[in-house]
């Protein structure tokens, strides 16, 4: 007999103006949770690419399911001129507790107002109970495996795009993701797919090639 099935949910890429913004989310039986502790399952910021790859195998060996959502720039650009980001991460998330159909989802709120988002969340997966809390990936080991997950699966997609362009992490803080846009702009008079146009620094590439 199963017993309670537990889900975790969180994203990784939020930030970043190069790439997919990366939703995931395990479910895990109540009495297995413990397993995930024993690998030494933890925030995914605060673990190595390696120590993530490794354990991105072991979670996926012992969660009972787990289920990845990619959205696109081109998504998160039709969200971001709608001020409807959060709203979009919450559409992905529902999609994943429908799919996991758990009897509680841990999630990590993006919202500033973590209730509001569990609430608008329940809304639209109308499956099992929904705990937002700002920090959960730190707070619940569902949630920590989750973020693995996620971020292992976002690393990926990076590397992948960093076999044909030199784009760095494509974080804005990033010296070679930035030059590679202006770059690329210059060179094209437009950006590739795979930017998100409607990030403040890629506007300012625009502007200032526009002023140039």
């Amino acid at each position: 007999m199963v017993g309670v099935i537990i889900c975790g949910v969180d994203e990784a890429g939020r930030g970043p103006m190069i790439g997919p913004l990366v939703v995931a989310g395990i479910a895990i039986e109540k009495s297995k949770i413990k397993k995930l502790a024993e690998i030494g399952v933890r925030d995914s910021k605060k673990l190595t690419p390696l120590a993530r790859e490794k354990m991105y195998k072991q979670i996926t060996r012992i969660v009972d399911d787990y289920a990845v959502s990619k959205i696109t720039p081109k998504q998160i650009d039709v969200h971001v001129l709608k001020h409807q980001l959060n709203h979009l991460e919450a559409i992905q998330m529902a999609k994943i507790i429908r799919k996991l159909q758990p009897s509680v989802s841990y999630v990590d709120s993006c919202d500033v107002n973590a209730t509001r988002f569990g609430q608008v969340l329940a809304k639209l997966a109308k499956t099992g109970k929904i705990k937002s809390y700002h920090h959960a990936d730190s707070r619940f080991l569902v949630v920590s495996a989750a973020s693995i997950i996620a971020k292992v699966t976002r690393d990926r997609a990076i590397a992948k795009l960093n076999e044909s362009f030199e784009i760095g992490s494509g974080y804005p803080s990033d010296a070679k993701s930035v030059q590679f846009v202006r770059e690329w702009f210059c060179k094209h008079g437009q950006m590739p797919d795979f930017i998100r146009k409607s990030w403040a620094p890629v506007k300012l590439v625009v502007k200032n090639y526009a002023l140039a």
